[in-house]
């Protein structure tokens, strides 16, 4: 059997970076450096088969693909058209009124969709033309719409909750409810941030509505706005777990695409289905790479090593909460978010028991940052997406969302200065 000379802790990073380096996908190489330690070091490649099955094999990541379902339904079924109509009628003509309506569009579908690139591919392709033609820059439009759409993974339900529940085993109705006043935090930020840029450059709303327009608009959306309101009633009110909430809203979708708005057809559930299967594999075959990396970094005692190490640079908790937020918002800019979930957790969890941190407090902390890291190059995918659908540079893209990712940076501050601000409602709702 052929081994490599030195600690195996640290040839299984290396071997996981290589082929970062050299451009391979993020779940190829985690599960390359997996594959190829197990068979350096003897650890028994059954156990590869046995560990992809584990990893999957849980029933809270079956929520995954409903959720995904979920928010491609109701995009499809014209939901999210009438959402923005009616935000677009309450800002009328506003200083920064479609900016601002972007912002609030963006926290109304994180309640809906649970995923950052999802979110702007829905609002995307309505808002984007359509600030343009009021006169916005495109690539200031394309930023709103991406930064905003970070708040998916914040807003519950959140894909990204239900990945870190699943690690450090904390309720995940918890988790969710422990986003919502973050994510209203982050969206106050961002609406000030895109308001103050308008009203410099001169951008306003589209146009004043009259009262019986609004009216008219409200009622077309009443249903979509629904949605969250059934989703997250029937989790707080322990109608129903936060996977069996992902299959409702599925079928609430479907029930409003077919037999409420009338827009959905046989061949639309085709397409749908092929979509949220192509999503939910991509995601799941990272699950599956980033657990088994998970697995071989403990067994070699690679998260032990760089958990003692953090603790070696300062046993002030302040000092190592700003190291772990840098760590954090570096990680963002390479790796997406549910392998930072894997590769960094086992990590930081032996951290979290030392100082006594709240893992609720600290999931919501840990995903902010994976919120900024969607938006941060060089792996910025909600910047991806944004400049795929605007037709404008990533280069213009990201500097225009410099002012945006500077206001998401304020928000993880006040979240991680007053702590109570993510607790305070699980505690409320006896969810923790």
């Amino acid at each position: 059997m052929p081994t490599l000379p030195g600690d195996p802790a640290w040839w299984s990073l290396v071997l996981f970076v290589l082929p970062l380096l050299m451009g391979a996908p993020i779940g190829m190489a985690l599960g390359v450096a997996s594959i190829a330690a197990c068979w350096l070091w003897d650890m028994g490649l059954p156990m590869i088969s046995y560990n992809f099955y584990a990893n999957v094999a849980k029933f809270p990541l079956l929520a995954i693909p409903f959720f995904i379902m979920a928010g491609v339904i109701m995009e499809r079924a014209g939901i999210a058209r009438r959402i923005i109509d009616l935000v677009e009628a309450l800002v009328g003509e506003m200083p920064g009124g479609l900016a601002v309506a972007t912002v609030l569009v963006a926290t109304f579908w994180g309640a809906v969709s649970g995923s950052g690139p999802a979110t702007v591919a829905a609002l995307g392709l309505i808002l984007i033309p359509g600030m343009a033609q009021a006169g916005y820059d495109k690539a200031f439009a394309a930023a709103t719409v991406s930064v905003s759409s970070g708040l998916a993974i914040i807003i519950p339900p959140s894909i990204a909750f239900i990945v870190y529940g699943v690690i450090t085993e904390t309720s995940i109705g918890a988790l969710f409810a422990a986003g919502v006043l973050p994510g209203l935090v982050m969206a106050f930020c961002l609406a000030v941030a895109v308001f103050l840029v308008s009203r410099r450059r001169g951008y306003r709303g589209s146009k004043s509505y009259s009262l019986s327009e609004k009216w008219s608009a409200f009622r077309r959306a009443f249903w979509g706005l629904l949605a969250p309101a059934i989703i997250l009633g029937g989790i707080y009110g322990g109608v129903f777990t936060p996977t069996e909430a992902a299959a409702v809203a599925v079928f609430y979708g479907l029930f409003v695409g077919f037999f409420v708005y009338r827009t959905l057809s046989l061949r639309d559930l085709h397409e749908i289905l092929v979509s949220t299967t192509i999503s939910t594999a991509v995601v799941m075959l990272v699950v599956a790479c980033a657990g088994l990396f998970s697995w071989v970094g403990s067994t070699v005692g690679l998260m032990d090593k760089a958990s003692t190490f953090v603790l070696s640079i300062s046993r002030d908790p302040v000092a190592i909460m700003l190291l772990v937020n840098v760590v954090l918002l570096l990680a963002g800019m390479v790796l997406d978010a549910v392998s930072i979930y894997y590769v960094f957790l086992p990590i930081f969890m032996p951290i979290m028991r030392y100082f006594g941190w709240d893992p609720v407090w600290f999931g919501v902390i840990m995903t902010i940052n994976l919120a900024i890291g969607q938006v941060t190059p060089p792996v910025a995918v909600n910047l991806y997406v944004g400049s795929n659908i605007s037709g404008v540079s990533i280069e213009r893209i990201s500097v225009a969302a410099l002012p945006l990712i500077a206001a998401s940076v304020v928000a993880l501050l006040i979240c991680i200065l007053f702590p109570s601000i993510s607790t305070v409602l699980p505690s409320r709702l006896g969810l923790m």
